[in-house]
């Protein structure tokens, strides 16, 4: 909970319970407590943004008015069980308050650990060679959404970058698509600002910098990694998020139009899920080109020359994961690659790898299910039989241990679920998308995504690679020859 959050409801709550067990009434000394009461209300909406799970909590001034001025009660002192009644009463109104700001955080990112500042920007790109498919006319082209975070000098933005641009819409859509919860629950991820200036001025530090595209997952969004992707940034990498229009939870225009996900909410099989790997290869490949074209002109004058083209890399989440293959094997551009908890979908890598570097982070939940026997499940898999399960498992292993072939680096973070290498895992407690302790996953994961980065687009030493491997030595660090 925020700051003037947990003021409000110490305050106006302690103010109720004095009003209850002192048996106050109302009278002009009893203005001052009740505009302290409304006050802090306001301050709280106007210094923080309100919010829905906020909304008891607001009450409580009515409250304490209603049993100044309206609540009848005897002169003679109360029974001791009418008093507990009461206090229990209000106790159990104090936790219905308290519980959904607490279980519903307005929570922060840390602070990036790197020597840059951060700064962000975003662009929207139209592939004037590609019609968009999901459109029934034939005249309209691919659009995509994309945003760019970046080593800022220092003192050149003042302005913090919101967590979700098109906050209302992008909320909706991420509650609904992703979560398969109503539209306002998540509403609050609105009020979430990030570490990034916007529009700020690129460093002067270094003459280029490396790049890495990233790649979120099935019906997720360009923001889903905003702890690792301000981390990277802060490391000296420009990193570039795309929205996958009508495949991403949404996907908001200059214009205003939503491009709301209209995937199949029932994708299931491999075959399914390789239906869409094309397009998504095709935008990756076309956002490639667009980091070409930047380098060459860019008309905010921000980036031109200073884009290394012989410096990039990619990494993806889950669906994003699997098209992170597909393009380090497929484009010669791409030089390295990191898969976070992603499919093998599409044509297969070959059995000695790619020849290039790649690093695949598990999740012991998806590892888990992989390595689930037919035997502990069968009772609860209604006829499917022993070949159907084991099919695509066998598959799975097949392509992972083809993708690690030849010296790639895997690590497996104990505890952790599919989501834990998302923002998602901050969300909610009662979500079940991560385990215990999010943030040191989180942290993990961007200390080991650094360190690989560093390793194989700047050229440092393995140094640090190891010292993470002997720093968390649970997560299996293993080098696959």
């Amino acid at each position: 909970m925020r700051f003037w959050e947990i003021g409000l409801i110490v305050v106006n709550f302690g103010l109720l319970y004095w009003v209850v067990i002192a048996n106050k009434k109302g009278g002009r000394g009893l203005f001052i407590p009740l505009g302290i009461a409304f006050a802090l209300v306001i301050v709280q909406i106007v210094v923080e943004g309100g919010r829905w799970e906020m909304v008891p909590a607001y009450l409580t001034p009515l409250l304490l008015m209603a049993y100044f001025f309206i609540i009848k009660r005897k002169e003679a002192g109360r029974s001791r069980i009418a008093v507990t009644v009461q206090a229990m009463l209000l106790t159990v109104y104090l936790l219905v308050s308290v519980t959904p700001p607490a279980v519903l955080p307005v929570f922060s990112f840390e602070e990036p650990t790197g020597p840059y500042a951060v700064g962000t920007t975003v662009y929207h790109w139209v592939d004037d060679e590609r019609r968009e498919t999901y459109s029934d006319n034939t005249a309209d082209r691919r659009e995509l959404m994309a945003q760019i975070w970046y080593p800022a000098a220092k003192g050149s933005g003042e302005e913090r970058s919101p967590y979700l641009w098109n906050a209302s819409k992008m909320t909706n859509a991420i509650s609904s698509k992703m979560m398969d919860l109503p539209a306002f629950v998540l509403s609050h991820l609105g009020l979430i600002k990030t570490h990034a200036l916007v529009e700020a001025r690129l460093s002067d530090s270094e003459s280029r910098y490396p790049v890495l595209i990233f790649s979120h997952g099935m019906n997720g969004y360009r923001n889903q990694n905003m702890y690792q992707l301000e981390e990277l940034a802060s490391h000296g990498y420009i990193v570039i998020a795309i929205d996958y229009a009508y495949e991403a939870a949404a996907s908001v225009y200059p214009d205003g139009r939503v491009a709301v996900s209209r995937t199949d909410p029932n994708l299931t099989s491999i075959a399914q899920y390789e239906g869409h790997i094309p397009l998504w290869t095709s935008d990756a490949a076309f956002v490639l080109n667009q980091v070409e074209k930047l380098n060459q002109k860019d008309t905010a004058g921000r980036f031109t020359g200073r884009i290394d083209l012989e410096r990039i890399g990619m990494l993806g989440h889950s669906f994003g994961g699997a098209v992170t293959v597909q393009m380090l094997k497929n484009d010669s551009r791409v030089k390295a690659a990191l898969s976070m908890d992603g499919g093998f979908y599409g044509p297969p890598v070959s059995d000695k790898g790619f020849g290039k570097p790649f690093f695949m982070m598990y999740s012991d939940e998806t590892y888990s299910n992989v390595m689930i026997s037919y035997d502990d499940v069968a009772k609860q898999l209604g006829g499917v039989s022993r070949e159907a399960f084991e099919a695509p498992r066998k598959e799975y292993i097949q392509k992972s241990g083809y993708a690690l072939a030849g010296g790639g680096i895997s690590i497996l973070i104990p505890g952790s679920k599919h989501a834990s290498y998302t923002d998602l895992a901050l969300f909610s407690p009662l979500l079940g998308l991560s385990d215990e302790n999010p943030r040191r996953d989180h942290r993990i994961v961007n200390e080991f995504s650094v360190a690989f980065f560093d390793r194989y687009l700047k050229g440092k030493d393995d140094s640090a690679l190891q010292d993470l491997a002997a720093k968390y030595p649970e997560v299996n660090f293993k080098v696959n020859n």
